[in-house]
């Protein structure tokens, strides 16, 4: 895990610009870094790379790296570079001068070019210049893990892992994007990558499973490099579950490679914790946790947590969360990431990250996906039912739905069970009272969901390909990805594995939810590694905090610096209904939200 930035085109840069880059790519690569520069004829070029030391920590393994004619700066990890290094020797016999996975990596270009990406299996964002090509290929992994943002100008193409390093590379600042502030306010986290569009209008990003070549005269050629695929097959329960279960295994086992120490993030769910416990108790991993205690009982999941500690005989550091500095944390972390934080969840995982970094951690694991693979969130349930509603044992399952589900549900429009099955489009429930909090602006905005068809026959699967690419998942691996770089940690989600993906949205849509459980499947493949606490627990808190717990409202230091008069936000939001907000005795979830949302805008726009 790194940092990476550089730039192809008309210009050379200045030797004060790559020094200020490089700056801000330590947190990125405390380790090492390094600069490699070409040019021919009109065009030019540079590679950064800032190193977090995680495999092969030999100095021999540092970036830019050169073999032939060809040069790479690569942020990720390849995690099958074992099983690929010796097919690659069996084919060509060439000895390796290293034992790193960017060796790997660009031996695998140099023998099959831009194809080399459909044989990786991990995380990445890297470029290559090659010399004999005369042209840079840029990549980008399966699930957009690893992110590369991309600044187009007149002089030329920049590119870097954080728009930080954009902005110091091209001496350029950017102007803020409003629609997509306005977005982020009243539509939140679902609906930030919804479009193309960032917080900055200058900048882009690569899309996921995208490659990128640009060759002399600035032309790009771009492409797609894998395609999602969900097309059932037809296999019985038993089946579903050993081949989730083998699956599952052999994600994890290729992401414990490592030569510095691990930790792992655990809530009280399912996702972390079989994560946790399978590497405990099947491949005998020395595991640490790190976990959330909220005093807030929506939120508090201290029991679950405890029974995986206990089940694996972990060692534990568990963080309750406070009031503490709390602004001042979030207004650094916000100008950490360039842009607003998403949700209070990723102001919690923050803590963590900093946690570990404290206790000498340089990788750190999380379950990050796993409600995009197997139905996973209390709306699926009732697409479960929509997609099923012709099954012979439909009354079973609605049933099951009534006893067992219906009470943890506290989104008023997902207390329907036929919710779906009267309107297969109905998306209120994601944005929920957003049209009541689009009254707290200056200016209109109203902006409908944008859903991706994905080519799927079930409704199911076609939502949860949506937050899989567009919305959960892809947010959260954005937040991850930030907040452990802050404090130079890298972050493995082993549930982002392509072969783990085309296998489960290959189960047949009725194993998906079964007896009243959600992840039916994944439970059951979880059978005799993950504890039964945990195992059957039917109730979803996910991995969150009350706004309470860390905002204290009462306190007027507080409440005067948020509604400063002078504060740019107002310029967007009318203060006094802001105002009768922070004044509630009680705030609801979603109010939660949207005031978490205020207080990062507030802050955000004082910095750009």
């Amino acid at each position: 895990m790194c940092g990476i930035a550089g730039f192809i085109g008309y210009k050379k840069i200045e030797q004060k610009d790559i020094e200020a880059t490089l700056y801000q790519m330590k947190n990125r690569g405390p380790d090492a870094n390094g600069t490699f520069e070409f040019n021919y004829e009109n065009i030019f070029g540079c590679l950064l790379h800032s190193r977090l030391s995680i495999l092969d920590l030999n100095e021999r393994s540092n970036q830019p790296f050169t073999l032939g004619h060809c040069t790479v700066v690569f942020n990720g990890e390849i995690y099958n570079y074992v099983e690929l290094k010796k097919n690659l020797i069996a084919k060509t016999n060439i000895e390796f001068q290293t034992t790193s996975d960017t060796e790997v990596l660009l031996r695998y270009y140099m023998e099959y070019g831009t194809e080399c990406t459909k044989y990786f299996e991990g995380m990445w964002s890297f470029a290559i210049w090659d010399d004999h090509k005369k042209h840079l290929f840029l990549s980008r992994d399966r699930f957009a893990e690893k992110p590369l943002y991309l600044y187009k100008s007149k002089e030329g193409l920049y590119f870097g892992s954080e728009i930080k390093f954009l902005k110091a590379l091209s001496n350029q600042s950017f102007t803020i994007n409003y629609q997509h502030v306005l977005r982020y306010f009243i539509n939140g986290y679902r609906s930030l990558y919804q479009t193309d569009e960032g917080f900055f209008n200058e900048v882009q990003e690569l899309g996921y499973a995208n490659n990128l070549v640009v060759n002399l005269d600035l032309q790009e050629t771009k492409s797609s490099y894998w395609q999602v695929n969900c097309q059932r097959q037809e296999m019985s329960l038993a089946e579903a579950i050993e081949g989730t279960r083998e699956h599952f295994l052999q994600a994890l086992n290729i992401r414990l490679r490592s030569d510095v120490p691990m930790a792992f993030c655990l809530s009280g769910g399912i996702d972390s914790s079989s994560i946790v416990s399978t590497a405990a108790k099947v491949f005998n991993y020395d595991v640490t946790t790190f976990s959330i205690i909220d005093s807030d009982e929506r939120y508090n999941e201290y029991d679950n947590i405890k029974a995986t500690i206990d089940d694996t005989q972990s060692k534990h550091f568990l963080l309750s969360i406070n009031t503490t500095n709390t602004i001042e944390k979030l207004r650094n972390l916000i100008d950490y990431h360039d842009s607003p934080i998403s949700t209070i969840t990723f102001y919690v995982h923050s803590l963590l990250s900093e946690e570990m970094a404290k206790n000498g951690y340089k990788v750190a694991f999380c379950g990050t996906g796993a409600d995009e693979l197997f139905p996973g969130y209390y709306d699926h349930y009732l697409m479960h039912l929509r997609d099923i509603q012709h099954h012979p044992n439909f009354a079973t399952y609605l049933s099951d739905w009534e006893k067992y589900v219906k009470k943890y549900v506290r989104n008023p429009l997902l207390r329907d069970p036929y919710q779906f099955i009267n309107n297969e489009n109905m998306r209120e429930h994601l944005f929920f009272r957003n049209e009541e909090f689009s009254k707290y602006l200056k200016r209109d905005f109203h902006e409908t969901t944008d859903e991706k068809d994905f080519n799927c026959k079930y409704l199911l699967h076609r939502r949860m390909l949506n937050e899989m690419f567009h919305e959960v998942t892809r947010t959260a691996l954005h937040e991850d990805d930030l907040n452990s770089m802050k404090y130079s940690i890298e972050n493995r989600s082993p549930y982002l594995d392509s072969k783990l993906f085309s296998f489960a949205y290959s189960i047949p849509i009725e194993y998906g939810i079964m007896h009243g459980y959600n992840k039916y499947v994944l439970r059951e493949a979880m059978k005799g590694i993950l504890n039964d606490q945990v195992r059957l627990s039917r109730e979803k808190k996910g991995f969150n905090a009350a706004i309470t717990s860390l905002v204290d409202f009462k306190d007027e230091n507080v409440t005067s610096l948020l509604l400063d008069p002078n504060a740019k936000v107002f310029d967007l939001i009318h203060r006094d209904k802001m105002k009768s907000l922070f004044e509630l005795d009680f705030i609801p979830n979603s109010s939660a939200k949207f005031l978490f949302n205020f207080i990062n805008l507030r802050f955000f726009l004082e910095n750009n």
